[in-house]
C-alpha cells in the first residue's frame, strides 16, 4: 500500500460517521455535491482530519479542496517533512 492509498483509508475512516447517506467514496468524492456536507460538517470533519494527520488545513488550502482526492494530495503535501 502506498502512501496515497494509507492517506485515502485513513480519510475514508474519518468521513464514515458523517457519511450519513452512505455514499461510496472514491478519489472523485465531492464533499458539497456528493456528500451534501454543510459548512459546519466541514469543519467538524476537517478538525477530525487535523487531529488524525497532525497538520493543519487553512482555510485557504480549503476553499481549493472539492474532492477525497485533493484532500489526499493536500494531507500527503503537508505530512512531507520540510
Amino acid at each position: 500500500m502506498n502512501d496515497h492509498d494509507e492517506i485515502f483509508e485513513r480519510v475514508a475512516e474519518q468521513i464514515e460517521p458523517f457519511n450519513k447517506k452512505g455514499v461510496a467514496l472514491s478519489a472523485n468524492t465531492t464533499f458539497a455535491g456528493d456528500l451534501e456536507w454543510d459548512s459546519l460538517t466541514v469543519m467538524d470533519f476537517v478538525a477530525a482530519v487535523e487531529d488524525e494527520f497532525d497538520i493543519l488545513i487553512t482555510m485557504n488550502m480549503q476553499a481549493d479542496i472539492d474532492t477525497i482526492g485533493q484532500l489526499v494530495d493536500t494531507i500527503a503535501t503537508l505530512k512531507k517533512p520540510n
